[in-house]
């Protein structure tokens, strides 16, 4: 048997240098390349994913055996996106078409993709245009994404950009306020969310990043009562949104 043949499609994975490189160059939906560390005659692949704008990563051959599980990788790794990305203008159109007010959800390196999943689920209902999310330290659009969306992912857009701060001040431009969450912001329910909106969701640890909540036009949080201090990601953002919803209703 051909090894160059070898290939692996469970959870989006694409396993060997031949299948990788075909799926490149079809134009496939590619998130993210792994390339191991002194692997040889990969650059032609490292090309074909820098102009499909797929996050390239060099890891240690162990690792990349563990992901293989058993292929054989021949050097390189690619996963796959359950659909494909769109623009930030792209997300804008949607409410010049449906001729409403924008309303965006930017997720600020969700890393987990089951909260991602999730969040998409709610945006869909809530009837956001789309979300953002960065290229770099954030889930992508895997099968578990879309499998935790319950379909919605096919429904509502997602654009990947290389800078979250350059999104926003690109929504900046276009008359939409950015809504930080962060527990020293102002209570959810006393804000008001009527306008051109994009709601940040930061990540499930360490919440927006410096340089995001800076851009921030408002913050804004939710009230806790517990002993406890935060909530899951995809829950304060679904409490979030429907505020939005309630309020323009």
């Amino acid at each position: 048997m051909n090894r160059d043949k070898v290939t692996e499609n469970q959870e989006g994975r694409i396993i060997g240098r031949n299948p990788v490189r075909e799926a490149l160059r079809s134009g496939q939906p590619i998130d993210t390349v792994y390339i191991s560390q002194g692997s040889g005659g990969l650059g032609e692949i490292v090309a074909l994913a820098k102009e499909a704008g797929a996050v390239i990563k060099t890891v240690t051959d162990q690792k990349l055996s563990q992901m293989a599980e058993g292929g054989a990788h021949q050097g390189v790794i690619a996963f796959g996106a359950c659909a494909q990305y769109v623009s930030v203008e792209d997300l804008l159109e949607v409410s010049r078409r449906k001729g409403t007010k924008p309303f965006l959800i930017i997720c600020d390196e969700i890393e987990d993709p089951h909260n991602l999943g999730a969040i998409i689920r709610t945006a869909e209902t809530a009837g956001a245009d789309g979300i953002i999310i960065p290229k770099r330290r954030s889930a992508m659009l895997t099968p578990t994404v879309y499998k935790t969306s319950a379909g919605a992912a096919s429904w509502l857009p997602v654009a990947r950009v290389p800078n979250i701060g350059a999104a926003i001040d690109r929504l900046k431009k276009e008359g939409v306020w950015i809504y930080g969450t962060d527990m020293n912001g102002s209570l959810y329910t006393e804000t008001q969310f009527d306008g051109a909106l994009a709601l940040v969701i930061g990540s499930e640890g360490n919440g927006m990043s410096r340089l995001v909540r800076e851009k921030c036009d408002f913050l804004v949080r939710l009230p806790m009562h517990g002993k406890i201090t935060s909530l899951n990601a995809s829950v304060a953002a679904g409490i979030f949104m429907y505020e939005v919803v309630r309020q323009r209703g």
